[in-house]
């Protein structure tokens, strides 16, 4: 959702010393949310685990629960254009060499809002290399019965049009089997397919008599996926969801609305370390390079605010 505003620089405060975590609880879900990159750390419902957690401190590995902006995913070698100037960032991703998940991720966010089941944290995007420009972001999350709620603003204070582009990134846990158990359901007809060196995007193909047709609920196995899917299935109000279960039958269902026309699903491949431990269920307002590919890209006149709202909760097959 695009609407103006003539004012819609965030009015932060600034937390006490240390204080870099907040818990949120609301009957059978409490959550935590840190200021560094405004992830989500941890989700739970009646004690399980809702999303891969990590430990507090300054490192989050593998971008787990970070607000991406103000760009998604990958940008091919850390260059695009805007408005006739060549721009570079900074590469982040040197083996595949691209700028990924924007610019925010790694920075400690400040509180503008808190209450017992709900936090609201800003930053601010003062031009800097590699994003000539000014760009005010806010996320909020919540819990209520419903589970998490989360939603991110984004608004242009300057003078001139912005690129602009977000994506949450939680890892989901269906239960306690392991991932190639779990079954995963994608309302989405198609997929980006990209290049396997560089994961770059080349075009989109059908999910029909592919291997990531997910239309039907259908188990995981040894599949590896890491890929944008887009024409998104919604119900009447504009909502999709992707749900992950368990062979116990519990489950995890994420939603969001018709602002984010792509969603990235990864199985959390790793060549080292901890691998598959959930899966990645991002959804995208612009699948990735969008800021050479201008597909889908939010262009964000002066004054004007984007927000994007996304959920997850808890689901269970059958009774307990």
């Amino acid at each position: 959702m695009i609407t103006s505003a003539k004012n819609s620089t965030p009015t932060s405060k600034t937390p006490a010393r240390g204080n870099t975590e907040f818990e949120l609880r609301h009957g059978a879900y409490v959550a935590a949310v840190t200021l560094r990159g405004a992830a989500l750390r941890s989700l739970r419902h009646e004690g399980r685990n809702l999303v891969v957690p990590f430990e507090p401190g300054n490192t989050i590995p593998d971008y787990r629960g970070v607000i991406c902006a103000p760009w998604p995913n990958r940008l091919a070698d850390g260059r695009y254009s805007w408005e006739g100037a060549d721009i570079q960032v900074r590469i982040n991703e040197p083996e595949r060499n691209t700028a990924l998940h924007g610019l925010v991720f790694d920075i400690l966010w400040s509180v503008a809002e808190r209450d017992e089941s709900s936090v609201t944290l800003a930053t601010s995007l003062t031009p800097v290399e590699g994003y000539p420009f000014p760009l005010d972001l806010k996320v909020r999350y919540s819990l209520s019965p419903a589970g998490l709620q989360g939603t991110v603003t984004a608004a242009n204070p300057g003078s001139a049009t912005v690129p602009y582009g977000v994506c949450p990134h939680p890892y989901l846990i269906a239960g306690s089997a392991p991932l190639d158990d779990w079954s995963l359901a994608i309302p989405a007809d198609r997929f980006l397919d990209v290049t396997p060196d560089r994961l770059l995007p080349t075009e989109e193909v059908p999910v029909e008599g592919h291997d990531f047709d997910f239309r039907t609920e259908k188990m995981l196995g040894s599949r590896r996926i890491d890929h944008a899917f887009s024409g998104i299935s919604r119900d009447a109000g504009g909502i999709a969801k992707v749900s992950v279960f368990d062979p116990s039958g519990t489950g995890v269902e994420l939603a969001w609305g018709s602002e984010w026309p792509w969603v990235q699903i990864h199985t959390g491949d790793k060549p080292v370390g901890p691998d598959r431990l959930g899966v990645a269920v991002e959804p995208m307002t612009c699948p990735p390079d969008a800021f050479n590919s201008g597909t889908d890209l939010v262009q964000l006149a002066p004054g004007q605010v984007h927000s994007a709202s996304w959920s997850i909760q808890a689901v269970r097959r059958f009774a307990a």
